[in-house]
């Protein structure tokens, strides 16, 4: 087989040590710290290495990126699943000869790594989605306390977090316990609305133990979302440090609405304009400056690196896998890639609309198949709706539930035509049907 990458070699990493093999010589060994990482970079170019492979294990593989890519060397980073495939007992060092072999006869597929701007800011969007999962975590732990005691605010209240509720836990714990007063802490609306109900829910039955959890979860809960502002502010500092020309809006022109866990950075939409060349990702549907924000930190401004949007689709792990032995054909599954994972959970958002031709398709694919493939499958439309977008600059217009219908109407139409021919019938309109009943009974 004929070599397609010269003077490579391939690197298996662990925790403790990374095994680096050079074609013609011994597997060498070096320890997982910075300096043994130089010494690395060092021996791989005095043996006049130009191209380096190596597993994306864990989060192992990122300092020993940078230190190579620094020193000069084109590194590839590969899907481990890519790699698994080898001959014989796994040892590490024969992981690295295998790798290093494959890479020399081009079998294997480069991930994709971000870098600098991209690489700051995936950074920390997604530690801010680690603290969201953790803060998520804290308010049911405050739901539980609560009605562990009885009071039964997460049946009255659609958030236990909102602006009313918060108000009122912290005068809980404070030590209040009379309904009316808690009642009369909440916004003007609330009491309007559901003033009886919530007086009803605060006649709990109020334990010591009780209140030490609910102020445990409380204070959690209040540690999470402090953290999260701090990953805004780093954000908004990070968009600031890059001078950018700000994406003037249209006038008249309205963003979407962000429902939750909104960031606190101004003029988002504006950098994400100016980004993509004034390419706007919120004409998608279930789109927002948010989702928008979230899919470039996972895929970077360029999407013009997969070569159709079924290379974009198959990378999200969108797209159905392919394993056929003889006679048997399994689903091989791609993983879930958390820019997929984005997609996904947009996918889901659009499930229930009632204006948007993708949730009608999705409802329609849902009745046969379950909410899982249907979710699947809308996330796979949407994915390569913004890639066309954001590649090929072609523009998307919504045109609602009820042009998708006509559009169903009319495949119906054609399949019963054809149907018609196959058993040689004639189609007869209802309206001339009838004609020709009354027709015959006069």
């Amino acid at each position: 087989m004929k070599k397609i990458h010269q003077n490579t070699a391939g690197i298996d990493i662990g925790s403790r040590s990374i095994y680096v093999d050079i074609e013609g010589k011994e597997v060498a060994s070096f320890e997982t710290f910075t300096s043994d990482f130089r010494k690395a970079a060092v021996y791989l170019i005095e043996a006049g290495v130009t191209s380096v492979a190596m597993e994306a294990t864990g989060s192992y593989w990122v300092i020993l990126y940078d230190i190579l890519t620094e020193a000069g060397l084109d590194v590839w980073l590969v899907d481990g699943r890519q790699t698994k495939q080898v001959p014989g007992r796994k040892t590490d060092v024969k992981d690295c000869q295998w790798i290093n072999q494959l890479h020399a006869h081009g079998l294997l597929n480069r991930c994709f790594v971000a870098e600098g701007l991209m690489k700051e800011l995936r950074s920390y969007q997604r530690l801010r989605e680690d603290h969201i999962r953790s803060m998520s975590m804290h308010i049911n732990h405050m739901q539980k306390a609560l009605i562990e005691m009885n009071i039964r605010l997460p049946e009255v209240l659609s958030q236990v977090h909102g602006a009313s509720g918060t108000v009122m836990i912290e005068a809980i714990l404070q030590g209040e316990r009379d309904p009316q007063k808690l009642l009369s802490l909440c916004h003007h609306s609330l009491i309007k609305k559901k003033g009886e109900k919530i007086v009803k829910a605060l006649e709990g039955f109020y334990t010591e133990a009780g209140l030490f959890a609910l102020k445990q979860a409380y204070e959690a809960y209040r540690f999470y979302k402090a953290q999260i502002s701090d990953c805004d502010k780093k954000i908004q500092d990070t968009f600031n440090k890059q001078n950018m020309d700000l994406y003037e809006f249209p006038k008249g022109m309205k963003r979407k609405q962000i429902r939750h866990n909104k960031p606190d950075v101004s003029d988002l939409g504006k950098y994400l304009l100016k980004i993509f060349g004034g390419k706007d990702a919120t004409k998608l549907s279930g789109f927002t400056d948010y989702t928008w924000f979230q899919v470039l930190t996972e895929t970077g401004p360029d999407l013009s690196r997969w070569k159709t949007e079924k290379h974009f689709t198959s990378w999200l792990g969108l797209s159905p896998g392919q394993h056929q032995s003889g006679r048997k054909k399994k689903n091989k599954s791609k993983g879930r890639p958390k820019a997929g994972q984005i997609f996904r959970v947009i996918a889901q958002g659009l499930l229930n609309s009632k204006k948007i031709a993708l949730g009608a398709f999705g409802r329609r694919l849902c009745g046969r198949k379950g909410p899982r493939v249907a979710i699947k499958a809308m996330a796979r439309k949407l994915a390569e709706q913004y890639w066309r977008l954001m590649v090929k600059g072609s523009d998307f217009v919504e045109f609602g539930i009820k042009y998708y219908e006509e559009i169903m109407q009319k495949q119906k139409m054609k399949l019963i035509q054809r149907l018609a021919v196959e058993l040689n019938m004639d189609i007869v309109p209802q309206e001339i049907e009838e004609k020709i009943l009354n027709l015959h009974e006069e």
